[in-house]
């Protein structure tokens, strides 16, 4: 078990650096050192700003959604008992999207300028529309799962809210102009490198505080896997348990979306891959293994996306579903046993 964290460890680091070093211009692996760990006096202009304001910046939010959106993902399937569980299943995300669009839909109706038109203040308006939307529709779902019991209930509700959310955002399509339109769409394909170098490091810095804090609903976690009855014979208030870990998975899925759009598939994918390469479903194993492995797969998808040969960047959705989708289901096969 060591070998398999000291592996995925070492594959982290080395995606990481991949990432940096190959992409669709050539940058000599002498200048991308230089850049990295030295003054970069030997590397040109241009050889910089594509390393420190385009690749680098790109390594670590992959690096950092990689590892929030499949904890999360290991959190829903915990708490609702279901493989099929994933960050979007709330609507959270469903709630990204809304504030999102509600935005750049309704940007050219109401101000006649169209949101991609505004630079830097429209970036940071679409960051906050999508945080705005994800987490009123977590309070809202919050505020359900104080009335309702059941795990079941509470999952089936928050599939009609996205529901909703989806259906507001098809009426908002029908009345937009196609500039609008088309500039939501791009938002909705994901992308890792939306984020700029001024932004990456806030939100790297409010992730490596969201995911060291998910760490300490392990032993919680832990007992809601016994079923709601053997953990309300250890003391565990289920309530608050399962306020707790929707908050801690929907607050992580809102700063990602928020940056990077809406990632599909991590966070169904990663912890059932996690499940059959450690053989175990102890939390204090598979959430360190889940975050590794949700970051290194990240990291591979990020790098197919813009592998040289392409023009600018595929969508990483459409990435993580054809590399994904393929792996995980032969882990499946090969393991008939549910691990859940």
């Amino acid at each position: 078990m060591n070998f398999r964290f000291v592996a995925i460890c070492l594959l982290v680091v080395f995606f990481f650096l991949l990432n940096i070093i190959v992409g669709t211009i050539f940058i000599p692996l002498s200048e991308v050192i230089d850049v990295l760990f030295s003054s970069g006096e030997n590397a040109s202009q241009v050889s910089q700003n594509i390393l420190l304001k385009s690749r680098l910046p790109q390594a670590a939010t992959a690096l950092a959604a990689g590892a929030g959106l499949s904890i999360s993902g290991l959190q829903m399937q915990t708490i609702f008992h279901n493989p099929l569980a994933s960050p979007s299943v709330l609507g959270i995300s469903n709630g990204a999207s809304l504030g999102v669009a509600l935005v750049v839909l309704l940007s050219g109706s109401i101000g006649g300028v169209a949101l991609s038109s505004m630079g830097l203040a429209g970036n940071a308006l679409l960051i906050a529309s999508a945080i705005i939307g994800s987490l009123a529709v977590m309070m809202l779902i919050l505020a359900i799962s104080q009335r309702v019991k059941g795990n079941a209930t509470l999952l089936i509700i928050g599939v009609m809210v996205g529901y909703v959310a989806t259906a507001i955002i098809g009426v908002l399509k029908y009345f937009s102009n196609e500039e609008d339109i088309r500039a939501y769409v791009v938002w909705g394909l994901g992308s890792f490198s939306r984020v700029s170098a001024g932004q990456v490091w806030l939100f790297v810095g409010i992730m490596s505080v969201l995911v060291p804090l998910s760490m300490l609903l392990i032993k919680t976690m832990n007992i809601l896997l016994l079923g709601d009855k053997y953990a309300q014979n250890l003391g565990l208030n289920i309530s608050q348990a399962r306020m707790l870990v929707i908050s801690c998975s929907g607050v992580m899925v809102a700063v990602v979306t928020a940056y990077c759009g809406p990632i599909m598939f991590l966070g169904l994918a990663v912890p059932h891959l996690c499940r059959a390469l450690w053989r175990t479903n102890d939390n204090r194993v598979l959430m360190p293994a889940t975050a590794l492995t949700g970051a290194a797969l990240a990291l591979i998808c990020n790098l197919i996306a813009r592998m040289p040969g392409f023009e600018g960047a595929l969508p990483v959705n459409s990435v993580t579903a054809l590399i994904g989708a393929p792996i995980v289901a032969s882990v499946l096969f090969r393991h008939k046993t549910d691990m859940m």
